[in-house]
């Protein structure tokens, strides 16, 4: 299925003014996260020009025909509106030509506005496209905040994410989602997980049931949305299986093209888990800001052998 937002939750977001809209307005839908300012297509120039865009009329489009003729303007602006278009909006708070307010009814597309400057506006809305159209997919697992660190738990069901996620919590960090995550692409670089609505802050414990974290550790013991730094697998312990004990090799996971740095960590009876993911983040984050240990180990042993 298509990604899209209804025009109704961009007007609501950034509180946008509406002089004109046709009926059912609200459902219109926005597909494309870029935005256009028509002055190419004011000009006459239509080529490569995406119809599925939010047209913005700042200031220099408006200072452009308010040098013309209505007769001219009316012209110009028609071309514009005969396009399908989802929404043009007016910025600077500036008044709606007479010219543009009349093609708009012929054609039925909204015309909004909005007081900020072009340029903020411009930022804001393309941010808030892109985090809301981003690609999504949902995985299996468990989504907590440790030091700062998004930390998204995987593995067998019963293997153990929701306990230690309780632990976590417990020592004072925070729950994103349980069970179900759900993961958007907001940039190149960055992953975003948050939990589907209906679960938001619950946690399954089996013997026990569902548990409403927030309502039992208080609001500091939740979070919205995190990014995704860390991806650890939990697993049952495998007799004869290789485990990384030095932590030399850089593991990742590819998730909706990005790859996330990943561990594997077996389960057995007596190792604690939440301490484990404690030591895992913090490692994490000494690496991002440019120290290795097993680097370090490395380098001292062949400093020590080359002596």
């Amino acid at each position: 299925m298509d990604i899209f937002v209804p025009l109704g939750e961009v007007i609501k977001e950034h509180a946008l003014e509406v002089v004109y809209a046709p009926d059912g307005y609200e459902e219109i839908p926005i597909t494309v996260a870029e935005v256009n300012r028509p002055s190419l297509q004011i000009a006459g120039f239509f080529d490569y020009f995406d119809p599925a865009r939010i047209q913005i009329l700042g200031k220099v489009e408006y200072t452009y025909l308010e040098k013309m003729s209505s007769e001219e303007r009316t012209e110009k602006l028609e071309k514009l509106l005969m396009q399908p278009i989802p929404a043009l909006i007016v910025t600077r708070g500036m008044d709606v030509f007479p010219e543009l307010l009349a093609c708009a009814e012929k054609y039925k597309h909204p015309i909004l506005r909005s007081s900020w400057s072009t340029s903020r506006f411009l930022s804001a809305l393309i941010l808030g496209l892109n985090v809301r159209l981003a690609p999504m997919t949902t995985m299996h697992g468990v989504l907590v905040e440790v030091y700062g660190e998004g930390v998204l738990l995987i593995g067998e069901s019963g293997v153990g994410k929701s306990e230690t996620a309780i632990e976590l919590v417990k020592r004072g960090h925070r729950l994103v989602a349980d069970d179900a995550v759900e993961i958007k692409r907001v940039s190149s670089k960055t992953l975003v997980g948050s939990s589907p609505e209906i679960i938001r802050h619950f946690i399954e414990l089996r013997g026990i049931g569902i548990i409403d974290v927030k309502r039992i550790f208080g609001m500091g013991a939740v979070k919205d949305t995190e990014n995704i730094d860390l991806i650890i697998n939990l697993e049952n312990w495998q007799s004869g299986k290789h485990y990384d004990r030095l932590g030399l090799d850089n593991h990742t996971t590819d998730v909706l093209g990005i790859s996330v740095p990943s561990l594997t960590i077996p389960v057995k009876p007596g190792r604690n888990l939440a301490i484990i993911v404690e030591v895992a983040a913090m490692n994490h984050r000494q690496r991002r800001m440019g120290y290795n240990a097993a680097e370090e180990l490395n380098n001292r042993l062949m400093e020590q052998m080359e002596e």
